[in-house]
């Protein structure tokens, strides 16, 4: 069915949305599965009449008429936030996104009792803030895993007595660890979440092996593998799985293991919104972002020259690639240098997942080291292919699918080996 995995190679923010609009407008895909994280997710699609939406829940293939969105059981779904969404995509000429929604009925939900600690949290970190998006949804795995048989679930939202139960528990703890939180009381959140579950098809994880038999899906990630909770430069990561890990174990679960390809998307300048490591960051870059201006919680959204040091690593951390889609090609001007080494170090080489504390060392070596850079290669997709050992299959010069060059497999070329970055040590632990 030539199912493809779409995963940022980076920071987060390199372009995932617009490559998955792409996927969805140049072939028939019958469903975008999000694998991992939650609202705080912000993947940008412009078309080229104009219309924008930012994608948080949703499938960036919304805009494509048919496409369905899978939220699996990876996913820390916010219902409030998904109203909302749905509201904006309204707006713009999408009124039946909520029709073409699936959800798997064992994801975490996210409350506004995980939002409010998630802020109390960040700052009460102070200056040593870890760029939190403030949505709560590290606050729900969190939970999760110190309360499992407590933590409120989609397939809650079914249960009113269930789910009242929970959500009160849920506040009493946190309002003992925390003391008050600015969220209203349980009874005023049950009519959102009742009416989330009259609205919307919760299914269970058989509903995804149907889809993928079905026909053609798009399994889009979000955050970057720089963030991953195991192999980002931890403590400024996310709680959750960014590598293709989990989408491979949807896969496999449904009898089709090794059934897609995976693609890995970068920008031809490295970002990072927040703080945390980002080696080549030169703030005399001339460059803006107006999808990702500045905010009270994440902080300032930062350029760097690109930094092949820390894209070979997150392709060593995945487990390599079959392709790449580079992205920005027309904001690469003469200024724009490549840094293929840091001085004294050549190479990060991922470790175990569950190690922190090596990551932790990881990250306090990062903040300390100093890149050393090359001047700006000729031609920028041959100088990535050469570095990452990987081909570049898309190539990007704006935010529309008509800005979009396919090359390779995606273009009908022929496809490399499978996993084409596979010289990279493989990705190990879960």
């Amino acid at each position: 069915m030539n199912h493809v995995m779409v995963v940022d190679l980076g920071y987060g923010d390199a372009g995932k949305g617009t490559v998955v609009d792409w996927l969805c407008a140049t072939r028939p895909v019958h469903t975008v599965v999000r694998f991992n994280g939650g609202a705080q997710a912000a993947h940008n699609v412009v078309l080229r009449d104009g219309r924008h939406h930012t994608y948080a829940q949703f499938g960036a293939g919304t805009f494509r008429p048919g496409v369905r969105t899978h939220l699996s059981r990876h996913v820390v779904v916010d219902p409030l936030a998904l109203a909302a969404e749905a509201d904006h995509l309204t707006s713009v000429g999408v009124p039946d996104a909520l029709d073409r929604l699936t959800v798997d009925g064992e994801a975490l939900l996210a409350t506004p009792y995980h939002r409010a600690a998630n802020r109390v949290r960040e700052v009460a970190r102070g200056a040593d803030r870890h760029g939190s998006c403030g949505l709560g949804v590290g606050e729900a795995v969190g939970y999760d895993l110190a309360h499992p048989d407590d933590a409120p679930r989609v397939a809650d939202c079914r249960t009113p007595a269930l789910l009242r139960r929970r959500l009160a528990t849920l506040r009493d703890r946190l309002t003992a660890e925390l003391g008050p939180l600015d969220a209203p009381p349980v009874e005023d959140c049950l009519p959102a979440f009742t009416g989330f579950a009259d609205r919307v098809a919760i299914v269970d994880r058989g509903w995804l092996a149907g889809a993928l038999r079905a026909g053609t899906c798009v399994f889009e990630g979000a955050q970057g593998v720089l963030l991953d909770e195991w192999h980002g430069f931890h403590p400024y990561t996310t709680w959750s799985t960014t590598t293709f890990a989990n989408a491979e174990a949807l896969l496999a679960e449904a009898g089709l293991a090794g059934q897609a390809r995976r693609l890995g998307v970068l920008r031809v300048m490295t970002t990072r919104h927040g703080p945390g490591p980002l080696v080549t960051e030169d703030r005399a870059l001339p460059l803006t972002d107006l999808r990702n201006p500045t905010n009270p919680w994440q902080g300032r959204f930062r350029f760097g020259h690109f930094d092949a040091v820390a894209h070979r690593y997150a392709l060593a951390a995945a487990g390599g690639v079959d392709g790449l889609a580079l992205t920005h090609l027309d904001l690469a001007g003469p200024w724009l240098r490549i840094c293929r080494r840091y001085r004294d170090i050549d190479r990060l080489t991922p470790g175990p997942a569950g190690d922190l504390d090596r990551q932790a060392t990881l990250t306090a070596r990062l903040l300390r080291a100093t890149p050393e850079y090359d001047d700006p290669p000729p031609d920028w997709v041959a100088a990535v292919r050469q570095e990452l050992a990987a081909p570049v299959v898309l190539t990007s010069r704006g935010p529309t699918a008509e800005d979009k060059t396919p090359h390779g497999w995606l273009d009908g070329g022929p496809a490399r080996p499978r996993r084409a970055a596979q010289r990279f040590p493989a990705r190990t632990g879960a």
